[in-house]
């Protein structure tokens, strides 16, 4: 973070914390002038986000401006294999892990760099298991080739760290998302990719080198993603919808230029314990416009 900057303190439910003077946040406090983020040029073009007006919702944490808009943001994501016996102890009941191969299911490791957004920049990292669709019978495969198609999976996400304290805040307390605090960083050059985050002492805890594939640039909508978060909340199913706009993405299916090390932290631990090994595919998106959801019930 650079310490040059000042900071001002905000209330989100019954927290105070603090967050850039004169940013996003302060400015805005979630329900942003579109107008005026357009005039940003760090912002890029917002079209897409005029056509999906914002409300104000009841949340657990009282009435709160949503979806939240994510301008500008960029990933790395590595799916891996994993033993089913392995992700079936870290589901709750009665989700179910999506079988990818006989005795297989998917774990995705993610890095995620939001530059410009409604809660100002920060960095976040995700381990997932892809799980089945609520209700879903039937064939794996069948599920599994139509998530591919359809570009929605399922997931239920078992660590969300982050680095800043009001991304922190308001995934705990707004969705009961596994968050805390830690110093992460994402780094997609048109060469090289580094990403890393540290334990809670300091120490490194994963770090991701890559060579960066061949990134493709494409339409705004022409490849719209989603993803489905299934997590409790206050104790009951809820599911929230994430959407992804990307303008600027690779993808390799058995990326051989990949190196993923851990160093013996709480994520590190967490894809030894889900048997996280094989790589089967690297997503990387060096430009994308997201829409983040509020959780609502199954």
């Amino acid at each position: 973070m650079n310490s040059n900057k000042q900071f001002t303190e905000v209330e989100f439910g019954q927290q105070k914390v603090s967050v850039p003077k004169g940013g996003y946040y302060d400015r805005f406090r979630m329900n942003p002038n579109l107008d005026e983020v357009a005039q940003d040029p760090a912002a890029g073009n917002i079209d897409f986000f005029r056509k999906i007006p914002k409300k104000l919702v009841e949340s657990r944490v009282g009435p709160v401006w949503a979806p939240n808009f994510y301008y500008r943001s960029s990933s790395v994501q590595i799916l891996m294999l994993a033993p089913l016996k392995l992700l079936k102890k870290k589901l709750p009941a009665p989700l179910q892990p999506l079988r990818a191969l006989p005795g297989y299911g998917l774990v995705a490791l993610t890095f995620f760099r939001y530059s410009v957004c409604d809660n100002d920049p920060y960095n976040e990292v995700s381990v997932a298991i892809v799980v089945r669709k609520p209700e879903a019978h039937g064939s794996h495969a069948l599920e599994l080739a139509n998530s591919i198609r359809q570009r929605h999976f399922y997931a239920h996400v078992l660590a969300l760290p982050v680095d800043t304290e009001i991304a922190r805040v308001r995934g705990v307390y707004g969705y009961q998302l596994p968050k805390w605090l830690t110093e992460i960083n994402v780094e997609i050059h048109p060469d090289q990719i580094h990403a890393n985050l540290t334990d809670t002492t300091g120490k490194i805890d994963l770090s991701l080198t890559a060579v960066t594939p061949a990134l493709q640039h494409v339409k705004s909508e022409s490849r719209m993603t989603e993803a489905t978060m299934l997590h409790q909340v206050d104790g009951k199913w809820h599911k929230t919808l994430v959407q992804s706009n990307p303008l600027s993405l690779a993808q390799q299916l058995l990326p051989k230029k990949v190196k993923l090390l851990r160093h013996g932290g709480p994520l590190s631990q967490l894809l030894d314990e889900l048997g996280a090994s094989r790589i089967l595919r690297l997503d990387v998106v060096e430009d994308a416009q997201v829409v983040l959801n509020l959780p609502k019930p199954l």
